[in-house]
């Protein structure tokens, strides 16, 4: 098992233990369970050696030193995110350039010199606790922000004085998967029980509870809006509406699909009214005005809709269509300066209309070409918003947008050491192993030659109604720079064709997502773009998984393979804190047909000394 270099490699010892698991009358041993204790001595030790391993051989690749040296200069470049405002005053992330966090600024007025309102870079001596969430108030005092530790998905919460700047004593603890959602000087926000010490990178999340936090108390005193002991693994959401009339709870099971219910905004324990909460389909929503309800669903529309719900006559057959499934994904929409703003999905990359509150079209937003929108912020009171763009050879741009008249314009292009011009972006759609057409981007120099020479570096996810659309990357350019073929194939998993398109890539239907990618490395091979010796894979989290499993059916196709934090244990996964959630898209092995096929793709079980694997 290895790459050409193989001979020159001492693989550390891996102890083996006896443990055998019996799976409907399948036996199946998992020899490395000790690994699964991330806080034990031996698995430190372990991953300490295989680090030295890893590192002894990178250190000697010669142009690496060059590569950083290149990286470095590139990434170099000022980035500001997109603006958006609260009260008087504008707000926008700002890097200088290497900077590790984007610092919050605030202004006045656009032209004004910004000040610091908030630096993520003081949070910690070793730059390891990020940013992670902002909220401010409906009467613009205060601003609650999240920071997350080493990367871990807990959360923390404090409060700031937006006037004096001042940070309050507020600190609220054992947060996850939880936004701020303010109502009158609090907020609600979610969280779990403390979890045993040792246990907190790894147990279950169960018994989420919503609370409602006020400004200056402690988190002892919060007040519980909503839990549910008869089921622990359902997660749960409280948002208030802007104009503080409704609040809304979300209730989820998986990745997939949630429950929807509202009441009177308040904090006394009348029952929430559940408009859904069957599971089967998905409900977010985007606003109201006054007793309208605008709910983004795909609920009889796989593409997606925008409903009305009038919440004083809230039974489904009084829904209304406000703007009904197209021949495209409505993937967003946003309640702006008294208009919908509608940002659809065609062919993988962004198109975005402007309509009435009613759904009647008024028109297209001009966009610069074949690429991916962010934003747009903007509340139902402003007439400006912003947006940003961006594609494979055009780095995030912010645009000004004017509602009313439909104008753009350009707000903030950063100054990129990159010559876009020189690059040429094209999608193609290939055919995948049961006849499905595929698209895919391939990005390069212009005037390459296609002799089958490029090395080529190939990138999917494939997964949980995600979809991949096109970005700027200053490692990609490198990649490119140095005359390399990038490309991104929109496999099926994604939500690049709605929820059918998403479908076909989950539990039963996996294989369908690795069939996708692997079809999508012999197109490169057999366009001429590159060959299997000059071809690169890589992917992360789920992309890690379809990294993993395509490299166990199909060794001899890749040169090199990079899985990035993948789920590789397919039938012991949803034993490990959120991971319950994904069953949705990979079934589980406490189904006996769902446990088959997962054990038939299972990275780690699926792994073969007869085998001559990529690097």
């Amino acid at each position: 098992m290895g790459c050409t270099q193989q001979e020159t490699f001492t693989y550390p010892e891996t102890a083996k233990g006896d443990v055998v698991d019996d799976y409907h009358g399948t036996k199946v041993p998992d020899p490395y369970r000790w690994l699964e204790d991330d806080m034990s001595d031996e698995t430190a030790a372990w991953v300490k050696a295989q680090n030295e391993l890893t590192f002894s051989y990178l250190e000697t690749i010669p142009f690496r030193d060059a590569l950083k040296e290149r990286m470095t200069e590139i990434w170099n470049y000022p980035k500001m995110g997109t603006p958006f405002k609260e009260g008087d005053l504008y707000f926008y992330s700002y890097n200088t350039g290497l900077q590790n966090q984007s610092i919050l600024y605030t202004k006045k007025s656009l032209e004004d010199e910004g000040e610091v309102f908030l630096d993520p870079n003081g949070f910690s001596d070793d730059g390891t606790v990020a940013l992670a969430g902002l909220s401010f108030s409906n009467d613009h005092k205060y601003a609650a922000y999240g920071i997350s530790k080493g990367g871990s998905d807990w959360r923390e919460f404090f409060v700031k004085e937006v006037e004096s700047g001042k940070v309050l004593n507020d600190h609220l603890k054992w947060i996850k998967f939880s936004g701020m959602s303010w109502y009158k000087d609090g907020f609600f926000y979610t969280r779990y029980d403390t979890p045993d010490a040792g246990d907190e990178l790894k147990a279950a999340n169960i018994n989420a509870k919503v609370y409602y936090h006020r400004v200056g108390t402690e988190q002892s005193e919060d007040l519980l809006i909503h839990q549910d002991e008869a089921n622990p693994e359902w997660g749960f959401g409280v948002s208030a509406s802007e104009d503080e009339q409704y609040m809304y709870l979300t209730v989820t099971e998986s990745t997939s699909g949630n429950a929807i219910a509202f009441k009177k905004a308040g904090l006394d324990d009348i029952p929430f009214t559940w408009l859904d909460r069957d599971f089967n389909d998905d409900y977010i929503p985007i606003g109201n005005k006054e007793n309208m309800l605008y709910v983004l669903t795909n609920s009889d529309a796989p593409l997606y809709r925008l409903i009305g719900i009038d919440l004083n006559n809230p039974a489904r057959e009084n829904w209304v269509d406000i703007i009904p499934e197209q021949g495209k994904v409505l993937e967003s929409a946003t309640l702006a300066g008294g208009k919908i703003i509608a940002s659809y999905l065609q062919d993988a990359s962004n198109v975005a209309y402007v309509y009435e509150l009613d759904g009647s079209m008024l028109h297209e937003v001009s966009l610069p070409g074949i690429g991916a929108l962010g934003g747009f912020s903007g509340k139902m009171k402003d007439n400006t918003a912003f947006y940003s763009y961006t594609s494979f050879n055009y780095p995030t741009t912010t645009f000004k947008y004017n509602i009313a008249e439909n104008i753009s314009e350009l707000f903030y292009a950063p100054e990129v050491d990159f010559d876009a011009e020189a690059y040429e972006t094209k999608q193609v759609f290939y055919t995948s192993k049961d006849g499905t057409e595929v698209p895919m981007f391939i990005v390069h120099k212009k005037g390459i030659e296609l002799d089958g020479s490029n090395p080529t570096l190939l990138y999917g996810y494939g997964g949980f109604n995600i979809s991949m659309t096109p970005s700027f990357s200053t490692t990609r350019a490198v990649w490119m720079e140095q005359g390399g073929v990038f490309a991104l194939a929109n496999i099926r998993g994604g939500g690049e064709y709605g929820e059918a398109w998403h479908k076909a890539g989950t539990i039963l239907q996996k294989q369908n997502v690795f069939d996708d990618f692997i079809a999508a490395a012999e197109y490169l091979i057999d366009e001429n773009y590159t060959s299997s010796k000059r071809l690169a894979i890589y992917g992360g989290s789920n992309g890690g998984l379809l990294i993993g499993a395509v490299i166990n059916q199909r060794p001899e196709l890749f040169a090199a393979a990079i899985p990035m934090v993948g789920v590789m244990d397919m039938l012991r996964f949803h034993k490990f804190t959120i991971g319950r959630y994904w069953t949705v898209d990979y079934g589980s092995s406490e189904d006996p047909e769902e446990f088959n096929y997962l054990l038939g793709y299972s990275p780690i079980h699926n792994i073969s000394s007869e085998k001559d694997y990529p690097a």
